[in-house]
């Protein structure tokens, strides 16, 4: 059978599927990324992939999407691991034998979404909310990956100067304050802040958390979660007002809360976007899921 595997990286799992030349998903496989340095991270890419390989046999080439800057077959930079000028390209080659194409993550869930949902579109920028945030920017129907590999990395915009610390290095970065585990930082603090709430007998705080309580009207997981709200919107609006693309995406795990969530960013940047009177552009949950991601990293070793 003819296949590609596409590898999706993150800051806390690692997920490899094998894909087919159509970009259909046909087996998915998960374990967390390694945390013991670079080699560890490269010894559970090539672990999962010698399972799909001895299933299906050798694939037609391996698409690794990487949570940071690439160029070359070399992982420049994450800052959700640690990795910093590493080949992981050819070392996972010379284990396999198979040939290899690194694309950051988000710039490969957006070549996903693109190209299997067939989007009528030439421009789309597709924002990923995990345990970062990142940014798939598509121009004229094409990755926008800047001169050097490393454009869309959105998340290292500042949204508040002089704000919090971020892995980066640099303070108030938008993904300080609007990604899942920013989330997950916001609703603990309230849940200290108010025992009486719901979020207080929370078993465990995840991304999910604030919005469960909010639907069910707790009065402190509202205001997280309308702050929240308000990071997410801000970083959004910015986008779009330098971008103006057909659609604007939002995948990750946070974007599974549907409109409740989406419908609120949606009219938050309406009341504040640069463009108030021409066509504008359409905010909508990505389609794809978490599967976008696996399945452009693979399309992307075919091109």
């Amino acid at each position: 059978m003819e296949y590609l595997v596409g590898v999706d990286l993150g800051g806390t799992n690692t997920s490899v599927g094998a894909v087919d030349l159509d970009g259909n998903l046909i087996k998915e496989l998960s374990r967390p990324s390694g945390d013991d340095g670079v080699y560890s991270v490269a010894d559970v890419i090539i672990s999962l992939c010698k399972e799909l390989i001895f299933e299906y046999g050798k694939p037609c080439g391996i698409g690794i999407g990487v949570p940071g800057a690439v160029c070359d077959g070399t992982i420049i930079r994450t800052v959700n691991l640690p990795i910093s000028y590493f080949e992981i390209g050819k070392m996972i080659e010379s284990k396999l034998g198979v040939k290899y194409k690194l694309i950051n993550d988000a710039n490969a869930a957006a070549l996903g979404e693109y190209t299997v949902m067939k989007m009528k579109a030439e421009n789309v920028v597709l924002m990923t909310i995990g345990t970062g945030i990142g940014g798939g920017i598509i121009i004229d129907g094409k990755i926008y990956e800047g001169a050097n590999g490393t454009a869309g990395e959105i998340g290292h915009t500042v949204i508040r100067k002089g704000g919090l610390m971020c892995t980066c290095g640099r303070r108030g970065c938008f993904e300080r304050y609007a990604s899942a585990n920013a989330l997950k930082r916001q609703t603990a603090r309230a849940a200290k802040l108010h025992p009486e709430s719901m979020l207080a007998n929370a078993e465990k705080i995840s991304g999910k958390t604030a919005f469960d309580c909010a639907r069910a009207g707790d009065k402190a997981a509202s205001e997280v979660v309308d702050k929240y709200i308000e990071y997410v919107g801000e970083g959004v609006c910015n986008l779009i007002n330098i971008f103006q693309p057909e659609y604007f995406l939002i995948g990750g795990g946070i974007s599974n809360e549907g409109e409740y969530f989406i419908s609120r960013v949606r009219d938050y940047v309406r009341k504040r976007e640069y463009n108030q009177f021409g066509k504008r552009t359409e905010i909508r949950a990505a389609s794809l899921c978490n599967d976008a991601g696996i399945i452009g990293a693979a399309l992307y070793a075919m091109e």
